[in-house]
């Protein structure tokens, strides 16, 4: 995992600053190429044991992934704003990630159908491959009219300067805690359940959790569309609020799910919201403020620590607040 986040902080503001160089459309095509390579080099490693060399490629592949995946992320969402404007920006973010949920939820499906048919989990590898080259076709075929950014292009520390910005820093902010709370959930509602129910409830904590959040994220793809950002986005904290309160004080394996899948349809919009909303503050600067908001999920991985820490004594699992 380390191989995988640790490129969110280190390539997501030169991300977007390449992005005013070379334009949008060509960063995500670097990003697709990038993942396609991560994704192709497993595949040469199929017919070699697990050896120091093989395992040495797979570091690589995830290095890549984690390179690709960032560059992606600062590039695709600015790109999709020249297609989808205004509040519906939020809503088009939102279904990109429900149908990422859907690549999350099917690639060990994959995997295990991999290793049951053909005895090698790793030929999920050409597939994801294949698509990525499918991805990387169909997009470089695609006209799409960018806009121009307003000014001279920023520099790193101009970049990093926005967050002097009110609205960008508490944007940014949003991001880390958006982080933080899946962190949290991983970490912390197994614990919950395990402590005031057992051990053998803890595996439903995560799954109940995630299940929700791409229910709620295929929901509010059509809800954002309708309503206001800020007001649904109020709902959505209000949810997190009630079903915290919840998790802090009942020991009823029902009110335990239901928070926790409160939790979830809460949680599910936010980073598609924050995010629209950050662009929208500065349309001149989309792609700078685009870099500065994807950092921010690298940095929701320092809630780990602290909440693991809060969270180790028997009896003191309040540390997903």
């Amino acid at each position: 995992p380390l191989m995988v986040f640790l490129w969110f902080l280190i390539f997501s503001v030169p991300t977007g600053l390449l992005m005013n160089r070379i334009g949008r459309r060509k960063t995500v095509l670097i990003s697709l190429v990038v993942t396609a390579l991560a994704l192709l080099l497993p595949v040469l490693t199929i017919p070699m044991p697990h050896n120091t060399a093989s395992f040495t490629i797979m570091l690589v592949s995830f290095c890549l992934l984690g390179i690709g995946n960032a560059i992606m992320q600062v590039s695709l969402n600015p790109l999709l704003s020249n297609i989808v404007h205004g509040d519906r920006l939020a809503s088009a973010l939102t279904l990109g990630q429900f149908v990422k949920a859907i690549g999350s939820f099917v690639a060990p499906i994959i995997a295990g159908w991999a290793a049951l048919e053909f005895g090698n989990w790793k030929l999920l590898y050409p597939i994801f491959t294949g698509i990525s080259i499918l991805a990387v076709l169909s997009l470089g075929v695609t006209k799409i009219e960018e806009e121009d950014e307003k000014g001279e292009a920023s520099t790193f520390r101009q970049c990093l300067a926005l967050l002097g910005n009110g609205f960008v820093l508490l944007a940014f902010l949003g991001i880390v805690c958006h982080v933080g709370i899946d962190v949290g959930m991983n970490l912390t509602a197994p614990k919950i359940l395990q402590e005031r129910l057992g051990i053998g409830q803890a595996a439903y904590a995560t799954s109940i959790y995630f299940l929700f959040r791409t229910i709620g994220s295929f929901a509010g793809a059509f809800l954002l569309a309708r309503f206001a950002a800020r007001p649904f986005f109020l709902v959505s904290v209000l949810m997190m609020i009630v079903a915290l309160a919840g998790l802090f004080f009942t020991h009823d394996k029902t009110v335990i799910s239901i928070c926790i899948a409160l939790f979830g349809l809460g949680n599910s919009n936010v980073f598609s919201v924050v995010f629209s909303q950050a662009l929208l503050h500065m349309p001149d600067k989309k792609n700078e403020v685009s870099g500065l908001m994807i950092m921010g999920l690298f940095g929701g991985a320092v809630f780990a620590l602290p909440m693991g820490m809060a969270g180790g004594p028997p009896g003191v699992q309040a540390a997903i607040a």
